[in-house]
């Protein structure tokens, strides 16, 4: 497996620990969004894991024309620069359209697809150009294996300073299902995985005009996904996620985070050895 820098901050991949990618799904204004992080912070410090501040400037794909979607680009950039430098974290966020590409690399140290993205070649190619780390959301419509051709687009540009994400396949309507298979399946490429613990718990457009979820399911299929080995999680967190702007129904309560974390991570060392044959 590949092993890489996050920015300036830490490495991932081959024989690295366990990793953290968390946030609000979508950025709610700038003292929310620094009051979370802080928070986020805390944590993370506390269990000593390694942390990258995910939240979106915005969000493309929203059920309803009339579903907040966020800042915008340059707002959003702004936010997530002011977090990077007040709480010394990389950030990620998602990148819809090649026109946001330039600006996002200059703040962003992660650049994420969405998952309804993952195949359109031209914009893994640019993003992929710009030298920075990629994490790729597995489409709700691919096999494990499929993502070999996301990896061939995203190496042709000479940067394989990538990630994939596993959030879930769909599953008949208005639901998703993880195959804990594509876990395995998906580390052979040499990449490392991340399992969304969030999204993969989603109803999509299973409210009518927004989506739904099964939030108490987290912990459970977290912790089996942590157990297969994976390099890092990815979790959509909330102070109060009924009042969440976006996909409240499938966020993680930030008070119960810290507790979650604990056990996973205890699982992970329970698994190092047999994680890091590959």
């Amino acid at each position: 497996m590949v092993k890489f820098k996050i920015g300036n901050y830490f490495e991932i991949g081959k024989d690295c620990p366990l990793f953290l990618i968390a946030g609000p799904c979508v950025i709610e204004g700038e003292l929310r969004t620094l009051k979370t992080a802080e928070l986020l912070i805390k944590i993370v410090r506390d269990l000593n894991i390694n942390f990258i501040f995910k939240s979106s400037y915005d969000k493309a794909n929203r059920s309803s024309v009339k579903s907040y979607r966020g800042p915008g680009l340059t707002e959003g950039l702004k936010i997530l620069k002011k977090v990077k430098e007040e709480f010394d974290v990389p950030v990620l966020s998602d990148v819809h359209r090649f026109e946001e590409i330039g600006p996002a690399s200059e703040v962003l140290d992660v650049l994420q697809i969405p998952a309804f993205l993952c195949r359109q070649t031209d914009l893994l190619v640019e993003v992929a150009k710009t030298e920075k780390v990629v994490n790729v959301k597995k489409g709700q419509f691919l096999s494990p294996w499929d993502v070999k051709n996301i990896i061939d687009k995203v190496l042709s540009t000479g940067n394989n300073k990538l990630i994939l994400t596993e959030r879930g396949t769909t599953f008949g309507y208005n639901n998703l299902v993880v195959d804990f298979r594509s876990f395995p399946v998906i580390r052979s490429f040499g990449f490392p995985v991340v399992y969304d613990a969030t999204h993969s718990i989603q109803k999509p457009g299973g409210l009518g005009d927004r989506s739904g979820g099964d939030r108490e399911m987290i912990p459970y299929l977290l912790r089996s996904a942590v157990a297969c080995g994976v390099d890092g999680i990815f979790m959509e967190v909330h102070e109060d996620p009924d009042k969440a702007y976006c996909d409240g129904p499938n966020s993680f309560e930030l008070a119960k985070l810290e507790r979650l974390l604990k056990k996973i991570i205890a699982i992970d060392s329970l698994i190092s050895e047999d994680k890091n044959v590959n």
